[in-house]
């Protein structure tokens, strides 16, 4: 009785395995007839085949989902073709955006960038992801306007390292109180230099007005530094242009220790600069970008 119990689960579970094994099949069979078919006959009006729309669909959905907000996002993926798609092999991939928010705060005035030959998992494209098979380097192309700068001094990821501070050479001004920088506006100048407007505020019912013209740079590839600050005073009342000279200091060292790249970096996702330079009132990057993953929503 036993036995023949075990030779009729045995049976059932065998079918199953098959069943299951012919709808795989009977699945691919479908996925390659419509991928062949999209090779030989769909074709649009600027001769883009089937594996380079989907992609494209696909990588429009994934990037505009990495921004808070995006005025416009544009992927241009090509796949040629589509037979590679199978094996996961795309020719390049090229996305630029504009009006773009990150992590809420921080608003990106134009950003593009664009890769070589890249790896992808066919697998995820087809239930709507994009997932790297290996890591790549796209070259990178970003621009910060004037106003998005002065947002971005508003972001709590930026005053935390502003407001309250009790390092001994503050406290040792405000009397031990802590210390708080405000109201800070960048004015983007020729060759590389700006002008930084703000406030101290020691916390006494004092407030002391800062000006300063400093140069900004690239430096390690990954920071962004503010140097040579010339302290500007001739707005400041005289009683106070002694402490406006110090707290500027103060204030410039710690604007040069604090944009790090990488803590502003999407996840999956670091920046490196080649150059910067001042245009008007924009502050145009150019470096590369190291994609170890497409990132997941910020």
């Amino acid at each position: 009785m036993n036995v023949a119990i075990a030779k009729r689960c045995c049976k059932q579970i065998a079918c199953a395995i098959l069943h299951d094994l012919l709808q795989k099949y009977k699945e691919l069979l479908e996925i390659q007839n419509f991928m062949f078919g999209g090779l030989t006959g769909l074709k649009d009006s600027q001769s883009t085949d089937w594996g380079e729309r989907m992609l494209n669909t696909v990588a429009s959905q994934t990037i505009r989902h990495l921004f808070t907000q995006s005025k416009s996002v544009e992927v241009f993926v090509r796949c040629y073709p589509s037979s590679k798609l199978l094996q996961g092999s795309i020719d390049s991939f090229k996305m630029s955006g504009t009006g773009l928010v990150i992590r809420k705060d921080f608003l990106v005035e134009e950003m593009s960038f664009e890769t070589d030959a890249v790896a992808i998992d066919f697998g995820a494209v087809l239930s709507g992801k994009l997932n790297l098979k290996q890591p790549t380097q796209a070259i990178a192309n970003v621009i910060l306007s004037e106003a998005g700068i002065n947002q971005a001094f508003n972001a709590k990821l930026v005053t935390q390292h502003l407001v309250n501070l009790t390092v001994p050479s503050l406290t040792a001004i405000s009397g031990g109180t802590p210390v708080s920088f405000t109201d800070i506006q960048v004015e983007l100048l020729a060759e590389n230099h700006l002008r930084i407007l703000a406030k101290a505020d020691l916390n006494n019912g004092e407030i002391i007005p800062l000006s300063m013209v400093m140069t900004v740079a690239v430096e390690r590839r990954r920071r962004i530094s503010f140097k040579n600050p010339q302290i500007e005073l001739d707005s400041v009342p005289e009683a106070q242009r002694e402490i406006s000279q110090t707290l500027s200091m103060a204030l410039a060292d710690i604007l040069d220790n604090m944009v790090d790249l990488d803590r502003f970096d999407l996840d999956g996702v670091k920046m490196r600069l080649n150059r910067l330079e001042t245009e008007g009132k924009n502050l145009i990057f150019s470096g590369y970008a190291e994609i170890e993953r497409i990132p997941s929503n910020p």
